[in-house]
C-alpha cells in the first residue's frame, strides 16, 4: 500500500486526500494549523502531522498550499524527505491583489510558472503539475454532463507523470501530458481561464476537455 503525504490541510487538500483514502492510499496531511488537522482527523481515516512529518511519510507528496507561501513551505523541507519522490504541485501563483474584471492576477512572469520554481528549490524531487485548473469539489470522480473531463500535467521524469497519469485515471480524469516543466505555465494560466466563468457568472461547477 502506497503512502501519500499531503502538504496543506485546505479544501484541496481534504478533497484529496478523500480520494486517496478512498483508493486505498495511506495517507498523513501535514499542517501548522492544529484546527483544521483535528477536523481532517475527524472527518477522515488519516494521520496528521507536521509538513515534515508528512513528508517524510509519503512516497508520494501532494503540495496543496496557498501558491504565496509555496516556495517557502517547500523549500523548507528537508532534501531527504523529497528527493526521488513525486511531488504533485496543485498551486497556482496567485497574487495578493484582486482580479480585474474576473480574470486572475498572477505574481509569476510570462514564461515561467510556480512550479518551475519548486522543480529549482528541489531539483532532486520529482515535481509533476496536476489538479490546478478545477474547483475542489470535482476533483475526485467528476461527474459533468458533457463527459470526462482532461486534467493537464507536466513535468521533468517520465515515470513520475506515468504515476500521476495513473492516479488520476482512478480519480475519474481523463489525462494529457503536456511534456517537461517548461509547460507548467500555461497549465497553471487555465486555472485563470476556469475562473473567468465562476466570478463572471457565478458557475464554478464546471472543468476543461480536450477534444481530439
Amino acid at each position: 500500500m502506497k503512502k501519500v503525504g499531503i502538504i496543506g490541510s485546505g479544501a484541496v487538500a481534504k478533497a484529496l486526500a478523500k480520494g486517496f483514502v478512498d483508493q486505498n492510499y495511506k495517507v498523513m496531511v501535514g499542517s501548522g494549523d492544529a484546527d483544521k488537522l483535528s477536523e481532517i482527523k475527524r472527518l477522515l481515516s488519516v494521520e496528521t502531522g507536521s509538513f515534515e512529518e508528512a513528508a517524510a511519510f509519503g512516497d508520494i507528496l501532494v503540495l496543496c498550499v496557498k501558491g504565496s507561501v509555496a516556495i517557502k513551505v517547500f523549500s523548507g523541507l528537508s532534501e531527504q524527505n523529497v528527493k526521488g519522490k513525486i511531488i504533485i504541485d496543485t498551486t497556482n501563483p496567485i497574487a495578493e491583489t484582486p482580479p480585474v474584471n474576473g480574470v486572475l492576477q498572477y505574481f509569476t512572469k510570462q514564461n515561467d510558472s510556480l512550479a518551475a520554481q519548486l522543480q529549482k528549490a528541489h531539483p532532486l524531487a520529482h515535481i509533476v503539475k496536476a489538479f490546478n485548473s478545477v474547483g475542489s469539489g470535482n476533483m475526485y470522480k467528476p461527474a459533468f454532463t458533457g463527459g470526462q473531463p482532461t486534467m493537464f500535467i507536466c513535468g521533468d521524469h517520465l515515470e513520475s507523470n506515468a504515476e500521476v497519469m495513473h492516479i488520476l485515471t482512478l480519480f475519474g480524469w481523463d489525462t494529457q501530458d503536456m511534456g517537461t516543466i517548461e509547460s507548467a505555465g500555461t497549465i497553471e494560466s487555465l486555472a485563470i481561464l476556469w475562473c473567468i466563468r465562476g466570478f463572471k457568472d457565478g458557475q464554478w461547477n464546471h472543468a476543461l476537455k480536450l477534444l481530439i
